[in-house]
């Protein structure tokens, strides 16, 4: 037997196999269309597809990364569990619709609705910078900073001179940034940070195949955006610590971002999301007497925080807003830069609008993608 009848045989065997594993493995772990489309893709080129199939098709966190989360939620569930009492008693005079969608959202991230918020909305970068370094100039304990995007530059340098003041201050100030979208400040720029004090660290190193507690996949980012300063404020929307021009300047494109500053009870929400974050890239729990104090009211805004993600199995985001539209009774605004909606969003789209709700959907006129 030549090499070549060798080497064909065992293209033709490994096919098989492959087509067969996949026709049992890939439907069991993905949605029917997700499914099919890896499936096609491997049935027609067998190696090439399932070969970007290991590599991009699964989601699933490493089994060490997975078991940190885990342990994390545990770690919280004490303190969660207390201010969630408190919070429940008082949800009584909540609208029943309210309820029911934070109940979904509950069961989803672990958190319950909060009563007792204020927030701002921030349109400009130029104001969420500056109220930002405004507040880490005022910190006393903490300085807690998680953002996919984190860029030194002529806009952004004096956070960057607030964080180093507030480390030199005796404040305790941890910065997590995602480690692709932030790899040229990981590189040029946080050896000062580290310097002066501040706790530098990446989330997401990307790994192609074998993956630990510490790595992932180069496509699975870490896109949150969040600030919180002695667990009584917090920042969070889509707003990147970066010039708002970054990035589309030849294209003459413009970022338009939102950012929420908020006080209140959900604050303490946000710092268990970083405190998750935080423990799940490094292995310490930051100080829990510094990081979470008594809750504090200080309007009357109802705000519920819902993390979403690899690490919750439920595709938390979709169904809130699955859930949302099916509740609409006036109106509906959406506004997003990115939209692929699958079917199950498409049809509670179409059902809202078949009931008389009014829709309305904001995306961009030209897409950087």
């Amino acid at each position: 037997m030549t090499a070549g009848v060798i080497l064909y045989s065992f293209y033709e065997i490994s096919t098989i196999i492959i087509r067969i594993f996949t026709l049992c493995y890939i439907p069991q772990h993905h949605s029917p269309t997700t499914a099919m489309s890896w499936l096609l893709a491997i049935f027609l080129w067998p190696w090439p597809g399932f070969l970007l199939y290991a590599a991009f098709g699964s989601t699933a966190l490493p089994r060490e990364r997975a078991e940190r989360h885990e342990a994390m939620l545990r770690a919280l569930e004490s303190g969660r569990a207390g201010v969630r009492k408190i919070l429940d008693d008082e949800s009584h005079w909540l609208p029943e619709e309210l309820v029911r969608f934070g109940a979904l959202g509950k069961k989803l991230g672990e958190m319950c609705i909060t009563t007792g918020n204020s927030f701002d909305l921030i349109d400009r970068e130029e104001d969420f910078l500056a109220r930002l370094c405004g507040d880490i100039d005022e910190a006393e304990k903490t300085v807690h900073l998680l953002y996919y995007i984190f860029v030194k530059d002529e806009m952004t340098a004096p956070l960057f001179d607030s964080l180093e003041g507030a480390a030199k201050r005796g404040v305790e100030c941890r910065l997590l940034v995602d480690a692709l979208g932030s790899k040229v400040f990981l590189k040029k720029d946080a050896k000062k940070l580290k310097a002066a004090g501040v706790r530098v660290e990446k989330a997401l190193p990307p790994k192609l195949f074998r993956r630990t507690a510490t790595t992932a996949r180069y496509d699975l980012r870490n896109h949150r955006k969040a600030a919180i300063i002695d667990g009584r404020i917090a920042y969070t929307g889509s707003h990147n610590v970066v010039d708002p021009s970054y990035g589309g300047k030849a294209g003459g494109r413009l970022w338009r971002d939102l950012t929420l500053r908020l006080t209140g009870p959900v604050v303490l929400q946000l710092q268990g999301v970083f405190t998750e974050d935080w423990y799940v890239e490094t292995g310490e729990i930051p100080s829990v007497e510094k990081s979470f104090p008594r809750p504090l009211r200080t309007g009357q805004a109802v705000i519920q925080t819902v993390p979403s993600g690899p690490s919750y199995p439920w595709q938390n985001y979709q169904r809130l807003v699955v859930s949302a539209l099916h509740g609409a009774r006036r109106r509906v605004v959406i506004t997003t830069p990115y939209l692929i909606p699958d079917d199950e969003l498409i049809h509670a789209l179409e059902t809202a609008a078949l009931a008389g709700v009014r829709l309305q959907l904001v995306i961009p006129e030209r897409s950087d993608q």
